[in-house]
């Protein structure tokens, strides 16, 4: 029996709101529409970003309509890559941008860093497994980010995992199919 497909989630983080809006039209142009675009919210969780995109960073959450197939996380990471890379000035980004995806059981992020928590999937991006759904809600754990186990994005990301069961119970639920290269 083949996997459920799954909902493909992006944060994406830059310094600029115009720059934030530009990532969210490139991105919907290849991936479909939105169905959800949180607010811009501040990030200051961590310094890691700071050297390169600057200190004053905002991000935003946004989930596609159109559910994918898991194993295409890979294609999108890599196409992530190349519009970060679209965006650089001086060799330095301008905006990161983390796609994922939310199943029943959990969040998943990809990345381009191996780690003990991180399997390797193909052409050098790595699964994050960033938060898993028990007892009614997602939970953290020792390695999840801080600002993905805050509770406010824990409660947003519950309403998008109830979403896309939602999504699933559809007799024909709306599925991407082509890989889309940025």
């Amino acid at each position: 029996m083949p996997a459920q497909p799954v909902k493909l989630i992006f944060s994406i983080l830059a310094g600029e709101e115009g720059l934030l809006n530009e990532t969210i039209n490139t991105l919907s142009r290849y991936y479909g529409p939105p169905d959800y675009i949180s607010a811009k919210m501040s990030f200051d969780y961590t310094d890691y970003y700071c050297s390169e995109m600057g200190g004053n960073l905002f991000r935003r959450f946004m989930t596609m309509e159109k559910l994918i197939k898991a194993e295409m996380l890979p294609d999108i990471k890599l196409a992530t890559n190349e519009v970060e890379g679209k965006s650089a000035k001086n060799k330095q980004r301008q905006v990161n941008i983390d796609p994922g995806y939310i199943a029943a059981a959990h969040l998943i992020l990809a990345t381009g860093k191996g780690f003990t928590h991180r399997p390797y999937l193909r052409d050098g991006i790595y699964a994050d497994l960033t938060l898993i759904f028990q007892k009614g809600k997602f939970t953290s754990l020792p390695w999840t980010y801080a600002d993905y186990a805050e509770e406010k994005q824990i409660a947003m990301f519950g309403k998008i995992r109830a979403k896309y069961l939602l999504q699933l119970k559809q007799e024909q639920p709306l599925i991407l199919t082509a890989r889309k290269v940025i």
